[in-house]
């Protein structure tokens, strides 16, 4: 099954590439990878929440914005790779979260992010993960991701 038709089977319709807010391009490919910038949770160009989780934001709120952040991702690397068949699985994730102090719980908000590619690639979707907590993110985004994909 292809990537277009798994996201079609899922119900998972991409989001516009988001617009750059400094000095970068969304992703770029380069050899048998496409690499994207860290992406936000941005749905229809804006930030559904802000501040630090674990504080303003609810970790399963985050995740769920970890999960829209990779989406973010995909949608970035398919348009830099020629579409999203192009794309063959996931290489490496990697997260951040803006956290309250007493925040610990990283791992299990990016995986909103691992999952989804999970779903949608399969095994393919297997990868190597980092999930760092942070102080503050870009336009005081709770979470940002990235992720590097394998071209097919």
């Amino acid at each position: 099954m292809s990537v277009a038709e798994r996201l079609a089977e899922l119900g998972i319709d991409l989001p516009a590439v988001a617009a750059p807010v400094a000095a970068y391009v969304p992703a770029r490919v380069h050899g048998g990878l496409v690499h994207t910038s860290g992406q936000l949770p941005f749905a229809g160009g804006t930030l559904p929440a802000t501040g630090k989780v674990g504080a303003e934001v609810t970790a399963d709120d985050a995740k769920a914005y970890a999960r829209a952040c990779a989406l973010n991702a995909l949608a970035a690397a398919a348009d830099a790779a020629g579409g999203v068949d192009r794309l063959a699985g996931v290489l490496r994730v990697g997260g951040f979260v803006a956290s309250d102090p007493a925040f610990t719980g990283q791992p299990g908000v990016i995986n909103g992010a691992s999952e989804v590619l999970g779903e949608i690639f399969g095994d393919a979707g297997r990868h190597v993960r980092a999930a760092v907590g942070v102080s503050v993110l870009p336009l005081d985004s709770p979470v940002e991701v990235e992720v590097s994909f394998l071209l097919a």
